[in-house]
């Protein structure tokens, strides 16, 4: 008869238990692998891989590109026309009415063009003074000066 010695047999037992949490997990594993792989081969997993890997190379071009068209359209949008005013006013305090004007046309820097207006019952006559931030080589009327001190305020 066999004799039983639980001292003895203690690492067999403790080697059939792993065993058996291995078998477990192995189980596991294979149900986990068979629902991720379902309906497709390893050999159609690799080539979805290849196909994300080129439309991830196709999308860092696109990003590259567009990145450029904004750094392009941001350049162009500082040297456009943002700042608009207009002032009207009479020159003559003894006739007409407040039919001249001054405006002006500046970018993001403050520089641009003023216009200005002078109207009387013989004649018009229109006057442009460049402007670079903000200030003028000629010298600008009270007018021009209050629409270009009105565009740098509200820019």
């Amino acid at each position: 008869m066999y004799n039983f010695n639980i001292m003895t047999s203690l690492p067999y037992i403790i080697s059939a238990v792993f065993l058996l949490v291995l078998i477990c997990w192995l189980i596991y594993l294979e149900t986990r692998l068979k629902k991720f792989f379902k309906g497709s081969s390893g050999k159609d997993l690799e080539s979805v891989l290849v196909s994300v890997k080129n439309e991830m190379i196709g999308v860092k071009e696109k990003e590259k590109e567009q990145e450029e068209r904004l750094n392009s359209m941001e350049g162009r949008l500082k040297k456009s026309i943002q700042h608009v005013n207009t002032v009207r006013f009479n020159p003559f305090e003894d006739s007409g009415s407040n039919q001249s004007f001054a405006v002006a046309l500046l970018d993001e820097k403050g520089d641009g063009v003023a216009l200005s207006s002078l109207y009387s019952r013989d004649k018009v006559g229109i006057y442009a003074k460049p402007i670079k931030e903000y200030q003028s080589e000629f010298p600008l009327s009270e007018e021009e000066k209050a629409v270009i001190k009105k565009s740098k305020e509200n820019g």
